[in-house]
Order: C-alpha cells, then sequence, then structure tokens
C-alpha cells in the first residue's frame, strides 16, 4: 500500500468525518504499537508483514474518492470497527492491521447502508490488495462482529458526537460556528429496534 497520487482529490470537499475519523484512529493505531511492545497480540489476517506506507488519513481520502460511498458509510464503519476490537479484544487495531481493517468496514458498510455501491474486486483496487484477500477480509470481520450490523439511529448519533469531540480537541475555536458534522440527516434508517446499546462501551475514543 503505497501512497496515491491525489490528483484532483484536493480539489473534492473531503467530509470532516473523514479527517476526524483518520485523526483518532492514528492515536488509536500509535498508542496500541507502543503497548504491543509490553503484552501480546494476536496476529490475524488483518495484519500486514509490515506498516503501510500511505497514511490512515490519505488511505481514508482515497476510499472516500474512489468508494463513491455516501459519509454516513464512515461513521457506520466507525460503529463496526468499535464493536470488532470488543468482540475480539485480542486484535486491538494497530498500525499493521488499520488499513486492511478500515477498507474492510467501509465495504461492508457501504453494502449494508448504500443501495448502490462497487464490488470486492472495486474495493481491492482502492484498497490496494488483491481480490481474494479482500473476500477473506470481508469474510472474517462479519463472523469477528457475529453479523451484527445493525445500527440504530441513537448509536449513530453516539458515534458522530465522538467524532465530533475530536474535533474540538483539534482546534476548540476554529470550531465554535461549526455544532455539527451535519452528516446525522443522511441516515438511512437500517436499524434493529430492539438492539440494546444501553450498556455499550466506546472502546476507540482514546
Amino acid at each position: 500500500m503505497a501512497e496515491p497520487e491525489t490528483n484532483d482529490l484536493e480539489q473534492q470537499t473531503v467530509p470532516k468525518v473523514i479527517t476526524f475519523l483518520s485523526s483518532l484512529l492514528q492515536r488509536l493505531a500509535e498508542s496500541n504499537d507502543n503497548s504491543c511492545r509490553f503484552q501480546s497480540q494476536k496476529v490475524s489476517i488483518f495484519h500486514g508483514l509490515t506498516r503501510p506506507t500511505i497514511s490512515i488519513r490519505s488511505y481514508l481520502e482515497r476510499i472516500f474518492k474512489y468508494a463513491n460511498c455516501s459519509p454516513s458509510c464512515f461513521v457506520v464503519a466507525y460503529v463496526y470497527l468499535d464493536r470488532f476490537v470488543q468482540m475480539q479484544p485480542s486484535l486491538p487495531i494497530n498500525s499493521f492491521n488499520v488499513h486492511r481493517l478500515l477498507i474492510t468496514s467501509v465495504l461492508v458498510s457501504a453494502k449494508f447502508m448504500d443501495d448502490m455501491y462497487y464490488n470486492n474486486a472495486y474495493y481491492a483496487k482502492v484498497g490496494g490488495i488483491s481480490i481474494v484477500e479482500m473476500n477473506l477480509l470481508e469474510v472474517d470481520f462479519l463472523f469477528g462482529l457475529g453479523f451484527q450490523l445493525n445500527v440504530t439511529p441513537a448509536t449513530f448519533h453516539t458515534y458522530c458526537s465522538f467524532l465530533q469531540r475530536e474535533m474540538w480537541m483539534q482546534s476548540p475555536i476554529q470550531h465554535l460556528a461549526e455544532p455539527s458534522l451535519n452528516i446525522g440527516r443522511a441516515l438511512k434508517i437500517h436499524c434493529c429496534f430492539n438492539e440494546d446499546e444501553s450498556t455499550h462501551q466506546q472502546q476507540l475514543a482514546v
């Protein structure tokens, strides 16, 4: 996974969710990189042999540019990542697995959220991996989630608030007049109303 040529990426309006999700995941990966020196961590199909040279932010921007999925998909992908690490505590997000987890979570989110989406072969090309690996990652991710893909509106907005907190942490003065990520209204209501989020422990906000 090398750093891509952005070409006209700067001319696109990158949603705030991309910026702040990448910032949060960067901090989390670095924190877990340091932790792995002192505690053993399981190696999974999501782990690369080396750290990808492309930054988390550039990778997310690349996915946004080419996958053409709705901004709300990235919030739902964030929810899925948090669920995954809760259900797979021996697989914390770090610099060796964050990119593959990202492309997989966005793929699954787009399939669940959007009416139209690209196939796995396209996502594999966007993510810089083979179609065989993309298929394996998707299956492993779904089983890791226990196929719990439903996201209630309340949960969606809770995770938006975590990303807003990231926004305030980065620049509290700059964003005084911007209290919202403005993506809540884009959420399609795919929800299971008996989903119990009352005891949810959000772990990706560090």
